[in-house]
């Protein structure tokens, strides 16, 4: 059957009806030991419905490659569902193989970069199925290996999030998770954001945000896990037997029209944090295209992180939103070093060059390791900037206003991004020149700025002395040219045996004001006055 179903493939490639012309590729139920992929050959093995491709997909400048799992006949650019080496892109030249042994492996120039550690398992093949999982088999076609169990940013219908997993998706600001948050007696499912220098926290740090989560399930016993069905419900599965679920998103009725026929559907973590629910839809206004049938966020700013540790705001249109950095800060970045607070040196001296910059009706996302001090008896608003001022350790502090009583955080640290709140207001300790509070010479203080200055400086005061010495050459290349024509002029009409040219200046001294002849020595006064 596999040959068959290649020949029928390379047939209608070389007439042109292939759905896919520019794939080559085999749809077969299994892929037996020793296969490969190589990167630039534009390969990939096929599920038997040929929904789904898996092998090397292009990144955006076409010179490297992602292994990853997407959709294999939908149009349009490639959507990818799960991506082995996300973080370590290889050139064309790379091969996956899937080897005697049972591993499956990844290598770029000799360097293994992947790998399923799967050798000596058992696995006899492998098989990408219908779903949109990546299966390594052993002789009975039991799983030993599958791609649903290491996902990456998208879950297909079916495919089990359990507490040992997580959803990640990665941008220059932070990176963003899906998972279980486990309390003491509880479960919920939750989006957390993560800046940038924090890496992967450990439980004790808390080094990260959860900003949405769905209600907690307490006293579980049995398997938990989040899953979506092919009817676009979402929810967590829980107890023994998984006899409850509690839905995060349920399918109205309006949908229900889709249930009667497949539909494909996927939950995916976007690089802005959002959690959204697309179907594909062959008809939306004549064309088609993925629809979002819910998202976790509706409102941007509600998402921690989405401008760095800048300040989100959202626009008219409510649905779109503007970010702004940090007063004394030039780039939004998570955990901007220029924003730490310095209780070294004299700090009298220190004292006097910084001042609190306000920032009103706006709140800040912080965790619990960020928080100095929680001050709820300031009798004023600016009482809260001023007490940030005077703790050294401090970088910002949140004036508020909670169920009618005033609260006062102070944070030692600004990492997880700001927001619009009519009842709040935030104090950034600054610099009186305006430049961000740091330590003396630390990266975000006045050494820094002086720094920057001198960026800029030096590369103007060098173009204009390139400029300058340039236009010297050429007055003195076109004063000396002048001079140097002019001679040869002069020589040019000098002829052998002509009489010489004299200037009336030269006639005029060598004559004593013409008064003698040349030649003579008679004086033509005296001629005159004789006649």
């Amino acid at each position: 059957m596999a040959f068959i179903s290649c020949f029928v493939f390379i047939v209608s490639l070389l007439w042109g009806f292939s759905a896919n012309k520019s794939l080559m590729s085999c749809s077969a139920s299994k892929i037996m030991l020793g296969s490969k992929l190589v990167a630039g050959a534009n390969q990939a093995w096929i599920s038997d419905n040929r929904t789904f491709a898996f092998g090397f997909t292009p990144n955006e400048s076409k010179d490297l490659f992602y292994l990853s799992i997407w959709y294999n006949e939908l149009p349009g650019d490639r959507v990818e569902v799960w991506t082995a080496n996300r973080n370590s892109p290889v050139g064309k030249d790379a091969t996956l193989e899937l080897e005697t042994a049972g591993n499956l492996l990844l290598t770029d120039r000799a360097a293994a970069v992947w790998c399923s550690n799967t050798s000596s398992r058992g696995v006899a093949a492998a098989r990408i199925s219908d779903s949109g999982n990546l299966i390594l088999l052993d002789s009975d076609s039991h799983p030993i290996w599958q791609s649903f169990s290491h996902p990456s940013h998208t879950l297909l219908p079916n495919q089990p999030l359990n507490v040992s997993l997580e959803l990640t998706t990665q941008s220059h600001l932070g990176f963003y998770t899906l998972k279980m948050l486990q309390q003491t007696n509880s479960l919920s499912l939750g989006l957390t954001f993560n800046s940038p220098e924090s890496g992967y926290p450990s439980p004790e740090t808390g080094r990260n945000y959860s900003y949405w989560s769905v209600p907690e399930i307490s006293n579980v016993t049995g398997e938990v896990y989040a899953v979506v069905d092919e009817k676009g419900d979402f929810g967590i599965v829980y107890g023994e037997g998984s006899g409850g679920v509690v839905y995060v998103h349920k399918n109205d009725e309006s949908n229900k029209v889709f249930d009667e026929m497949p539909v494909l559907r996927r939950l995916t973590l976007e690089a802005n944090g959002n959690l959204r629910l697309y179907r594909w839809d062959d008809d939306v206004n004549g064309s088609r295209q993925w629809v979002a049938e819910w998202a976790a966020v509706s409102n941007p700013c509600d998402i921690a992180g989405v401008c760095g540790n800048g300040v989100c705001r959202l626009k008219g249109s409510k649905t779109n939103a503007s970010c702004s950095c940090l007063p004394g800060t030039s780039q939004c970045l998570g955990n901007n070093r220029s924003l730490v607070g310095d209780c070294g040196g004299d700090q009298r001296k220190l004292a006097a060059r910084l001042r609190i910059a306000t920032v009103n009706l706006t709140n800040y996302y912080y965790d619990e390791a960020s928080v100095i001090a929680n001050y709820s008896d300031v009798a004023t608003t600016a009482k809260c900037g001023d007490a940030c001022l005077s703790d050294c350790n401090c970088v910002a502090s949140v004036y508020g206003l909670k169920e009618e009583k005033a609260y006062c955080w102070i944070l030692r640290r600004l990492e997880f991004g700001g927001f619009e709140d009519p009842t709040s207001t935030l104090f950034v300790k600054v610099r009186n020149d305006g430049s961000s509070a740091a330590s003396e010479g630390g990266d975000g203080g006045s050494g820094g700025g002086d720094h920057r200055e001198k960026t800029l400086v030096i590369p103007i005061v060098l173009c204009m002395s390139v400029l300058i010495g340039l236009l010297c050459f050429l007055l003195y290349y076109t004063f000396h040219g002048k001079k140097a024509l002019k001679n040869a002029i002069k020589g040019s009409l000098m002829v052998s045996g002509a009489p010489v040219n004299f200037s009336y200046r030269d006639l005029q001294s060598a004559t004593t004001n013409f008064s003698h002849l040349l030649g003579t020595g008679k004086n033509l006064k005296s001629q005159t006055l004789a006649k």
